[in-house]
C-alpha cells in the first residue's frame, strides 16, 4: 500500500536522527483511516535538543519526500527531551507542507494513550504524561470557542472541502468528549451529526467525499452548492458551538 511505503521511507529517513518513538495517531491509529484521503498524524520523540541544524535535517527530510506519493499528507510533530511535560510547548511541526510550530493538544495526547500506533520505540504511556478528564474537557470547549467559533464568521473558508469536514467532526467529537469524557471517529461523528441538529445534506456531502469509491469527482460540486453548504454549515456551527461554550464553558 503507498501509506505503508511512504511509513517505511519516512522512518528509514528519520533513522539517522535516533528518535526514542514515533507514534501515529488520528484516523491512522483509530481505525477510520481512508487512503488518499485522511492524514497521517505522526509524532516524533527525539533524544536531544531540537537544534538549528536539527530542524534543517527535519525540514530536508519532508521536503525529499514529497515525490513519494501520500506525501503532503504526512504531518509530523517532533518532541525534544523534557518538552512532553509542557502541554502549551510548541513543537516544530511539518504539516501542509510547510514547517511550523503548535503544541501536542490534550486529544492528542488522549488518542496516543488510548490507541495510539508505535511505529518504532517505545508506549506513549510510558513517554507522555496523562490527560486528566477536567483537562480535556476544557480544551474541547476551549477549542470551539477560541478558533472555531470566530472562523464561522469568515465566509471564504467555508467553500473549502476541509473546513466543511473538519469544522463538523470536529463539532461533534467536542460534544461527545464534553459530555461522555471519550474519544470518537471521524465516522462516528458523521453518524451522529444529523441527531445533533446538523443539515443533512451537508453531513451526507461529507460521507460521500470521505467514503464513496470512487470518491466523487470536484466538478460535480458546482458554485451554487458550494455556497448554499458554506452557508448551511455556518448556519448551523454558530448557534451550535455558542450553546456548547454556554452549556459547558
Amino acid at each position: 500500500m503507498p501509506t505503508d511505503a511512504l511509513l517505511d521511507r519516512f522512518l528509514d529517513e528519520l533513522a539517522p536522527l535516533k528518535p526514542v518513538a514515533v507514534w501515529a495517531h488520528g484516523s491512522l491509529a483509530g481505525g477510520d483511516y481512508q487512503e488518499g484521503r485522511s492524514d497521517l498524524d505522526l509524532i516524533a520523540i527525539l533524544d536531544h535538543p531540537l537544534k538549528p541544524s536539527t530542524a534543517r535535517r527535519l525540514v530536508a527530510l519532508h521536503r525529499g519526500l514529497r515525490t513519494t506519493p501520500l506525501a503532503t499528507r504526512l504531518h509530523c510533530s517532533y518532541l525534544a527531551p523534557g518538552t512532553q511535560d509542557a502541554p502549551n510547548q510548541r513543537h516544530l511541526t511539518w504539516a501542509h507542507d510547510h514547517v511550523t510550530r503548535r503544541p501536542v493538544t490534550p486529544v492528542t495526547r488522549r488518542e496516543l494513550h488510548v490507541f495510539g500506533r508505535v511505529l518504532q520505540g517505545g508506549s506513549p504511556k510510558d513517554l507522555l504524561p496523562a490527560v486528566t478528564e477536567k483537562e480535556l474537557a476544557e480544551f474541547v470547549v476551549r477549542d470551539q470557542r477560541d478558533y472555531w467559533r470566530p472562523a464561522v464568521d469568515k465566509p471564504q473558508v467555508w467553500l473549502q472541502d476541509i473546513w466543511v469536514d473538519v469544522g463538523l467532526t470536529t463539532f461533534a467529537r467536542a460534544t461527545v468528549t464534553r459530555r461522555e469524557g471519550r474519544l470518537i471517529t471521524k465516522r462516528e461523528a458523521l453518524d451522529i451529526l444529523p441527531g445533533l441538529g446538523a443539515p443533512v445534506d451537508v453531513v451526507e456531502d461529507v460521507v460521500r467525499r470521505r467514503y464513496d469509491d470512487p470518491v466523487p469527482s470536484a466538478a460535480a460540486a458546482d458554485d451554487d452548492w458550494l455556497d448554499r453548504r458554506a452557508a448551511l454549515t455556518r448556519d448551523y456551527l454558530g448557534p451550535a458551538i455558542d450553546d456548547l461554550v454556554t452549556r459547558y464553558g
